[in-house]
């Protein structure tokens, strides 16, 4: 099964993301690791996404679309793929539609979190995440734990993101409104929205999104 998250920053897609790899054993593909990862690789899709970065340049689609093309086609992941950060435009939607048409794949789901924007002020300005595994915590309903290790896997080294705080939030939000919020009428009339509310907790999040795939 191929899906992909959307949600406002914030949302909790990060923390889904990884509990759908945990519980379903599927690979997830942040825009943000494979850019990072490919800087790094010292292949030849590497090398230009080094070089554009280095410049400051805004990585193309094109680009992003080639390191999905490679993770797709090094296989091993059983149960599927989470594609995380991207599309993030209707050109992407479409892109990554013709490169998973043109490798035999499909995309079985669209999944949207949705959340209230009040809400998200409090939730993103509180939070913080393990430098090692990602695991996000957040100062009111989830902190660090008193001994200062991850539940996840024991890093003790935590951060907070720079621009975690209101109003970066704003740009962001409406960065994402401008841009994806017209994924979900694309995905709609392919009939592949399925809609959580984020707003609950945690595993009552996971519980809606299990129960909407499986349908």
């Amino acid at each position: 099964m191929n899906i992909i998250l959307l949600g406002p920053p914030g949302a909790g897609k990060g923390t889904q993301a990884r509990r759908l790899v945990e519980g379903r054993d599927m690979v997830q593909l942040s825009t943000g690791d494979m850019l990072r990862e490919a800087r790094t690789s010292g292949t030849e899709m590497g090398k230009i996404v080094a070089d554009v970065m280095d410049r400051g340049e805004l990585v193309t689609d094109e680009i992003v679309i080639g390191l999905i093309r490679e993770k797709l086609t090094e296989g091993g992941a059983t149960g599927g793929y989470i594609f995380d950060g991207f599309p993030r435009t209707l050109a992407q939607a479409d892109a990554l539609g013709t490169l998973l048409s043109e490798l035999g794949e499909t995309l079985d789901a669209a999944v949207e979190i949705r959340v209230q924007d009040e809400d998200l002020v409090s939730r993103i300005s509180a939070r913080s995440t393990c430098g090692n595994c990602g695991e996000v915590y957040n100062d009111e309903t989830k902190p660090i734990p008193a001994d200062g290790k991850c539940t996840t896997c024991g890093g003790t080294e935590f951060k907070r993101r720079e621009d975690d705080n209101a109003e970066s939030l704003k740009t962001r939000l409406l960065a994402y409104y401008k841009q994806t919020s017209p994924l979900l009428g694309y995905y709609h009339v392919k009939g592949l929205l399925r809609r959580v509310d984020g707003m609950k907790e945690i595993d009552e999040v996971s519980a809606e999104i299990e129960a909407a795939l499986d349908a």
